[in-house]
């Protein structure tokens, strides 16, 4: 697919079929989150694939956000691996992470495959009941899975500001 076609037409899924995520468009999709660029080529993004009935039940229970997805991928950051911008007030663990999520979203609707990220959710909880290391940073979900029959966008996914109420050249 053009770049430019996967940019403006992918949107956030809302209700998925009970069709699985083909493993060669899975794999697809987590190389793009491997190869995303981080500060100082850190790579610190941690990313878990829930697929099991248990996993997305626990899931199921976090957020009611999973919208039938037959898959989805948690997006975390080892929180010791990041690097420190200068004044310490910064890190680069959420803008990280942020790259290797966006890369990933961006391969599934390249591959075919809808997405939804996913942030009504506590990451705390999130680590706790996935036991994940007290070190990783929960910043997202990613629902994967195809579009149930008659779902698309909101009406208003094609509508954008201007270009020049965004953007301000100095």
């Amino acid at each position: 697919m053009e770049f430019t076609d996967v940019i403006k037409n992918r949107y956030s899924c809302k209700r998925y079929s009970d069709r699985a995520v083909e493993a060669d468009k899975l794999a697809a999709i987590l190389e793009a989150g491997r190869v995303a660029p981080t500060a100082k080529n850190l790579q610190e993004q941690r990313v878990y694939v829930l697929q099991s009935t248990e996993a997305l039940e626990k899931f199921d229970g976090l957020t009611p956000c999973r919208y039938g997805a037959p898959t989805v991928l948690l997006v975390a950051f080892d929180s010791k691996s990041v690097y420190a911008y200068p004044g310490g007030r910064r890190d680069s663990g959420v803008e990280d992470a942020s790259i290797v999520a966006t890369h990933m979203i961006l391969a599934a609707a390249n591959e075919g495959v809808d997405s939804c990220w996913v942030n009504r959710l506590d990451p705390d909880k999130v680590a706790r009941t996935f036991g994940l290391p007290a070190n990783e940073m929960v910043l997202c979900a990613i629902d994967l899975g195809y579009a149930a029959e008659g779902t698309g966008p909101l009406p208003n996914h094609f509508s954008r500001k201007d270009l020049s109420e965004t953007v301000t050249r100095l």
